[in-house]
């Protein structure tokens, strides 16, 4: 443990009033499992040992470790929030294999070497120091063990005119992310129904003529129900601090944490990466 929190905390506040109202019990449990398999794809299951024990660092309402739990032996669900570890621990109620900690990445509640898996999804693009909270993740983890995480990707790979939508997004999110949780709900609903719904739409019917979507602002959610989009349209416009990395930054950073074998989901969403604690 440290005694650096490594955290926002208005941003941790905005995420505790995110899942109180998205505490994702609504999401149909096919798009639920759907989700999970996009996030885990590159996840190497097969190398946790019986009864594994890890952690969800960042567990929000606990929607992964609702999933992760029936397949391990112990898992620990941490947030710097308590609204949403309050939301976690009512959504796992029926895991008895589940505890729950309130604490920051860099304050986490486990001895070094302790755990045999963790994974942080959509967190650590949130704190100020992005490499210290993969290096704390690092240390909890026994040699071998695999870490995974999302972190938002720097639109690698993007043309200009996607960049300049994503900056016009982005001044949004600068000016709403300081406004109460109700007009920041309010708003988001509405670019919600005005935006995300159309263009997913729009790409999903591109993909039925027989085109590519790929490359089609928010053609990742053509086949999303419109509760995920209500809840990543609050989660994008509504966080404070967001960071965003290439796949060669977070790689390095990985490294430099002291992960090997580092591998990339190849799909969306961008980029999920999975290391292994080195010895």
């Amino acid at each position: 443990m440290t005694s650096e929190p490594n955290l926002h905390r208005s941003t941790v506040d905005g995420f505790g009033e995110e899942w109180s109202t998205f505490d994702q019990l609504e999401l149909d449990e096919k798009e639920h499992a759907e989700l999970f398999a996009e996030y885990f794809r590159v996840f190497p299951w097969r190398e946790l040992p019986d009864g594994a024990r890890g952690a969800d660092i960042g567990c929000g309402s606990g929607r992964w470790a609702r999933l992760v739990a029936p397949r391990v032996g112990r898992l620990t669900c941490v947030d710097a929030s308590p609204e949403a570890i309050d939301v976690a621990r009512r959504a796992l109620g029926a895991h008895e294999n589940c505890t729950f900690a309130v604490a920051s990445v860099g304050d986490l509640p486990f001895a070094d070497g302790s755990l045999d898996f963790a994974y942080s999804l959509g967190v650590l693009h949130h704190v100020p120091d992005t490499a210290g909270a993969l290096a704390a993740c690092a240390r909890v983890l026994r040699p071998g063990a695999p870490f995974l995480v999302y972190l938002y990707y720097a639109l690698d790979g993007r043309p200009a005119w996607f960049r300049l939508l994503w900056r016009l997004s982005d001044g949004l999110r600068r000016v709403l992310s300081r406004v109460g949780h109700r007009p920041k709900l309010v708003v988001s609903t509405l670019v919600a129904v005005a935006v995300y719904l159309p263009l997913a739409r729009a790409a999903a019917l591109a993909e039925r003529a027989g085109k590519d979507p790929a490359g089609l602002p928010l053609s990742y959610y053509r086949h999303r129900s419109f509760y995920t989009m209500r809840t990543d349209a609050y989660d994008r416009l509504g966080t404070q601090l967001e960071q965003r990395f290439t796949r060669e930054e977070i790689e390095r950073m990985l490294t430099d944490a002291g992960f090997v074998d580092v591998e990339f989901s190849d799909s969306p969403p961008f980029w999920c990466a999975v290391g292994r604690r080195a010895a």
